[in-house]
């Protein structure tokens, strides 16, 4: 199974009272990387792969620079399942270049972590979509979907775009009820719904 995220920001307590991200609903780091770390693993199996969009982590002030890379890959080696990363603004080519060094094998042969510079392309539920960090605009397009973080609680007027970071104000298209347990990666179902939804509201506006 597939499934897709992006800005958690581990380690960057400012996200913890920042007016201007959206505050997340914790005291302090060590809660918040608990409930990320479990609400993920609540929903990706060992088996399944994990698109994450860009800004993993935010590493300044952690020195020296191998020490904080050491913690981003002590939380990544907690997370089920095969890690697509795509380099956000905060991810360094450094922190890669650590990760491919030390990059253990799966139980079924697949390495736990690949690595994109800019972006790929993803072909799934009649949908081609072109997964980066930062938003596209694609133009008019019947099945070209830009799925993409950066932005926290901002969003693209557009329904060709769909942030899917774990701040997201695309969610907001949703009812409450069915909207995802906040820091968890959405499957293609979900982002199939977020989809018609947003699509849906943006045709009548």
């Amino acid at each position: 199974m597939e499934f897709f995220t992006a800005d958690m920001h581990f380690f960057h307590a400012e996200l913890l009272k920042s007016e201007h991200f959206s505050p997340r609903p914790f005291q302090d780091l060590a809660s918040e990387h608990a409930a990320l770390i479990e609400r993920w693993n609540n929903r990706v199996k060992p088996s399944d792969t994990v698109y994450h969009l860009g800004d993993f982590a935010m590493l300044n002030g952690i020195k020296p620079p191998k020490h904080a890379f050491e913690l981003v890959f002590q939380v990544l080696m907690q997370l089920n399942g095969h890690i697509v990363l795509v380099k956000g603004n905060h991810d360094s080519r450094d922190l890669f270049k650590f990760l491919m060094q030390h990059n253990p094998d799966l139980a079924d042969g697949r390495s736990k972590f690949t690595f994109s510079d800019v972006g790929l392309i993803v072909k799934a539920h009649h949908h081609q979509f072109f997964l980066t960090h930062y938003p596209l605009i694609l133009g008019p397009s019947k099945s070209s979907i830009n799925l993409h973080g950066h932005i926290h609680h901002d969003q693209v007027p557009l329904a060709s775009n769909l942030n899917v970071g774990i701040d997201s104000a695309d969610f907001e298209y949703l009812p409450e009820s069915q909207r995802p347990v906040w820091g968890t990666p959405l499957n293609l179902d979900e982002i199939d719904t977020l989809i018609q939804s947003k699509q849906a509201v943006l045709t009548k506006v």
